[in-house]
């Protein structure tokens, strides 16, 4: 069963921190809601748990670069392409998990992923004073099709964004969140599509944010992507050349998880 104290119990499952009449209390409706809607961890399965210590586990390995797995990030002008930071291959218990979060209704999962996402932040603090010194970091969630956005009923990479500034102004990093881009309505979800598929959806369908709020203008500022997962980098890719069209620096892109690039035949195959 679950420790009270949020700490793993004797099967290494981490329970939910409480204390008091109210601690016991939520216990008891989170026991009575479990007989209604069963919850079980979306990266092995275990019943009973939102996420187990071993999934989770797998969620805080150190943060490292992936952009040599993404195929469609070189940059135009011949430089490098652009860096890209995550914890994990987007397979396994992570693909669970996040998969779970963002299609599948299990907002209770989000704690988690933005608990990751803020130390993430921290992490990559060192390498942006490198880069930037002073300078302020415009944190920019990749936006999302406005159909997913109503089906999951949240903004949940903009949630992302704003944990990874979170963890980065913590480390004294000059960060703010700047959700400056949108997607146009009509483009079809990414799941699913292939390399050339993803680059034709997204052409043309990232934009700046125009409206009422004023946000602020790329020209002139350092910019920090941020998505759940990178797959080709066909979205990260038109986000950033939307930003570079108008004046913006992107410094780099930070994702919760990258998908590993497809097997290759052996020497010979045929």
């Amino acid at each position: 069963m679950r420790d009270d104290h949020g700490q793993p119990d004797a099967r290494g499952v981490v329970g939910v921190g409480g204390h008091g009449r109210l601690g016991h209390l939520g216990g008891r409706l989170r026991d009575v809601g479990r007989l209604v809607l069963p919850v079980e961890c979306p990266g092995c399965g275990l019943w009973d748990v939102v996420l187990c210590a071993a999934c989770a586990g797998v969620l805080d390995a150190p943060v490292d670069r992936f952009e040599q797995h993404v195929p469609r990030l070189d940059r135009m002008d011949g430089t490098a392409p652009l860096p890209v930071w995550a914890v994990a291959p987007y397979t396994g218990p992570v693909r669970g998990v996040v998969v779970a979060w963002k299609d599948r209704g299990r907002a209770d999962l989000g704690r988690h992923l933005l608990r990751t996402a803020a130390r993430m932040g921290a992490e990559v603090a060192p390498d942006v004073r490198a880069a930037l010194g002073t300078q302020t970091l415009h944190v920019v969630p990749v936006p999302s099709a406005p159909g997913a956005r109503r089906r999951r009923g949240a903004d949940l990479v903009r949630g992302l964004a704003g944990a990874v500034a979170d963890g980065l102004a913590s480390q004294g990093v000059s960060a703010r969140l700047a959700p400056v881009l949108v997607q146009r309505r009509g483009g079809r979800d990414q799941v699913g599509l292939g390399a050339r598929a993803r680059g034709r959806n997204t052409t043309d369908r990232i934009r700046l944010r125009t409206g009422p709020v004023r946000r602020p203008a790329p020209a002139g500022r350092w910019h920090l992507l941020v998505d759940d997962v990178v797959t080709t980098g066909s979205t990260l890719a038109a986000a950033g050349e939307v930003l570079s069209r108008n004046g913006g620096f992107v410094l780099a892109a930070v994702v919760l998880a990258a998908t590993p690039p497809p097997a290759r035949p052996p020497v010979g195959f045929s």
